[in-house]
Protein backbone atom coordinates (compact mmCIF):
# COMPACT_ATOMS: atom_id res chain seq x y z
CA UNK A 1 0.00 0.00 0.00
CA UNK A 2 1.78 3.30 -0.87
CA UNK A 3 0.27 6.54 0.29
CA UNK A 4 1.25 10.40 -1.48
CA UNK A 5 3.43 12.84 0.38
CA UNK A 6 2.76 16.44 0.63
CA UNK A 7 5.09 16.88 -1.89
CA UNK A 8 2.66 15.05 -4.05
CA UNK A 9 5.05 11.63 -4.40
CA UNK A 10 4.13 7.90 -3.38
CA UNK A 11 6.03 6.32 -0.51
CA UNK A 12 5.29 2.88 0.60
CA UNK A 13 3.75 2.22 3.99
CA UNK A 14 4.52 -1.00 6.32
CA UNK A 15 7.56 -3.84 6.32
CA UNK A 16 8.75 -4.73 2.53
CA UNK A 17 11.06 -6.98 1.37
CA UNK A 18 12.33 -5.70 -2.24
CA UNK A 19 8.97 -6.16 -3.88
CA UNK A 20 6.99 -8.18 -1.37
CA UNK A 21 5.25 -6.11 1.46
CA UNK A 22 5.67 -8.11 4.63
CA UNK A 23 2.59 -8.65 6.36
CA UNK A 24 1.18 -11.22 9.66
CA UNK A 25 -0.06 -13.83 7.89
CA UNK A 26 2.99 -14.20 4.88
CA UNK A 27 5.27 -14.45 8.26
CA UNK A 28 3.40 -17.00 9.59
CA UNK A 29 3.11 -18.96 6.40
CA UNK A 30 7.19 -18.84 6.28
CA UNK A 31 7.56 -20.01 9.49
CA UNK A 32 5.06 -22.70 9.06
CA UNK A 33 6.89 -23.94 6.03
CA UNK A 34 9.74 -23.24 7.05
CA UNK A 35 9.79 -25.34 10.53
CA UNK A 36 7.57 -28.09 8.89
CA UNK A 37 10.50 -28.54 6.46
CA UNK A 38 13.03 -28.95 9.49
CA UNK A 39 10.92 -30.17 11.43
CA UNK A 40 10.80 -33.34 8.87
CA UNK A 41 14.37 -33.26 7.79
CA UNK A 42 15.55 -33.92 11.85
CA UNK A 43 12.44 -36.50 11.63
CA UNK A 44 14.58 -38.44 8.63
CA UNK A 45 17.88 -38.15 9.84
CA UNK A 46 17.79 -38.07 13.91
CA UNK A 47 14.74 -40.41 14.85
CA UNK A 48 15.40 -44.13 14.12
CA UNK A 49 12.45 -45.51 16.19
CA UNK A 50 8.33 -46.21 16.30
CA UNK A 51 7.99 -42.28 16.30
CA UNK A 52 9.48 -40.62 13.06
CA UNK A 53 6.40 -41.95 11.13
CA UNK A 54 3.91 -39.91 13.21
CA UNK A 55 6.19 -37.22 13.36
CA UNK A 56 6.48 -37.25 9.59
CA UNK A 57 2.87 -37.42 8.73
CA UNK A 58 2.42 -34.63 11.28
CA UNK A 59 5.22 -32.34 9.61
CA UNK A 60 4.18 -33.24 6.05
CA UNK A 61 0.07 -32.26 7.01
CA UNK A 62 1.18 -28.80 8.87
CA UNK A 63 3.16 -28.31 5.00
CA UNK A 64 -0.04 -29.32 3.50
CA UNK A 65 -2.32 -26.90 5.20
CA UNK A 66 0.35 -23.71 4.76
CA UNK A 67 0.41 -24.82 0.85
CA UNK A 68 -3.13 -24.83 0.90
CA UNK A 69 -3.37 -21.55 2.47
CA UNK A 70 -1.25 -20.37 -0.60
CA UNK A 71 -3.11 -21.44 -3.14
CA UNK A 72 -6.27 -19.77 -1.33
CA UNK A 73 -4.56 -16.93 -1.49
CA UNK A 74 -3.24 -17.54 -5.21
CA UNK A 75 -6.95 -18.10 -6.06
CA UNK A 76 -7.47 -14.92 -4.58
CA UNK A 77 -5.25 -12.46 -5.67
CA UNK A 78 -5.67 -13.72 -9.40
CA UNK A 79 -9.22 -12.90 -9.14
CA UNK A 80 -8.28 -9.26 -8.30
CA UNK A 81 -5.10 -9.06 -10.60
CA UNK A 82 -7.47 -9.89 -13.23
CA UNK A 83 -10.47 -7.36 -12.15
CA UNK A 84 -7.65 -4.55 -11.80
CA UNK A 85 -6.91 -5.65 -16.10
CA UNK A 86 -3.26 -6.93 -14.92
CA UNK A 87 -3.31 -10.05 -16.92
CA UNK A 88 0.12 -10.47 -16.38
CA UNK A 89 0.13 -10.30 -12.84
CA UNK A 90 -2.97 -12.35 -12.85
CA UNK A 91 -0.98 -15.01 -14.97
CA UNK A 92 1.75 -15.46 -12.32
CA UNK A 93 -0.95 -15.59 -9.51
CA UNK A 94 -2.78 -18.69 -10.91
CA UNK A 95 0.49 -20.39 -12.09
CA UNK A 96 1.93 -19.60 -8.67
CA UNK A 97 -1.24 -20.65 -6.94
CA UNK A 98 -1.25 -24.02 -9.07
CA UNK A 99 2.03 -25.10 -8.07
CA UNK A 100 1.09 -24.50 -4.48
CA UNK A 101 -1.91 -26.74 -5.03
CA UNK A 102 0.25 -29.46 -6.70
CA UNK A 103 2.46 -29.04 -3.34
CA UNK A 104 -0.43 -28.78 -1.17
CA UNK A 105 -1.86 -32.53 -2.85
CA UNK A 106 1.78 -34.20 -2.88
CA UNK A 107 2.25 -33.10 0.88
CA UNK A 108 -1.52 -34.45 1.61
CA UNK A 109 -0.78 -37.84 -0.16
CA UNK A 110 2.68 -38.38 1.72
CA UNK A 111 0.72 -37.33 4.75
CA UNK A 112 -2.29 -40.27 4.80
CA UNK A 113 0.16 -42.87 3.60
CA UNK A 114 2.51 -42.16 6.45
CA UNK A 115 -1.06 -41.91 8.70
CA UNK A 116 -2.24 -45.29 7.13
CA UNK A 117 1.07 -47.14 7.39
CA UNK A 118 1.52 -45.90 11.12
CA UNK A 119 -2.24 -47.61 12.00
CA UNK A 120 -1.30 -50.53 10.54
CA UNK A 121 -0.57 -53.72 12.78
CA UNK A 122 2.76 -55.13 13.05
CA UNK A 123 3.33 -58.79 11.32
Amino acid sequence: MSVRAPDGSRRRRGAWLGPIRITPLRVVLAIAILGSGLFNIFAILVVRDERQIPMLSSGFLVMALAFAALTIGGGIATWRAGADGRSRDAMLMAVGGGIAGIITAGCLAVAVVLGLLWGRPQA
